[in-house]
């Protein structure tokens, strides 16, 4: 099993070349040693996607209460979930593309690793 020792971000001493070559891709540089192998390797962590997300807890200062509203992705295929979650009281928002409901009706129905964003109010 490898172990990190070092973890460098961009800028650091060390790190000139490789902030050259991958530039505002580059999130660090790490040192790993595997004590099996004998050998030292030297990693790099790459952005190499972006896009727009919103925290669970959104920017919302108050803990998520199971009456919160939560934003959840259901496909378009999953015919039979799509109905758990309408028959539990969810709503369709079109404009985020999203099923709008209650945290506890989530929690309920198993769907938490589903939830997008949680409604701010």
């Amino acid at each position: 099993m490898m172990k990190t020792r070092l973890t460098l971000k961009p800028g650091q001493k060390g790190t000139k070349s490789l902030v050259n070559m991958y530039g505002e891709r580059l999130v660090c540089i790490r040192y790993r040693y595997d004590p099996d192998l004998k050998k030292r390797f030297k990693t790099v962590e790459l952005i190499v996607d972006e896009a727009d997300w919103e925290s669970l807890s959104g920017t919302c200062n108050e803990q998520v209460s199971t009456n919160s509203i939560v934003f959840v992705r259901v496909a378009i295929d999953e015919v039979e979930l799509r109905e758990k979650v309408k028959n539990a009281g969810a709503w369709w928002n079109p404009k985020r593309k999203l099923w709008e409901m209650r945290y506890g009706k989530a929690l309920e129905l198993g769907v938490e690793e589903r939830i997008q964003a949680v409604k701010c109010i």
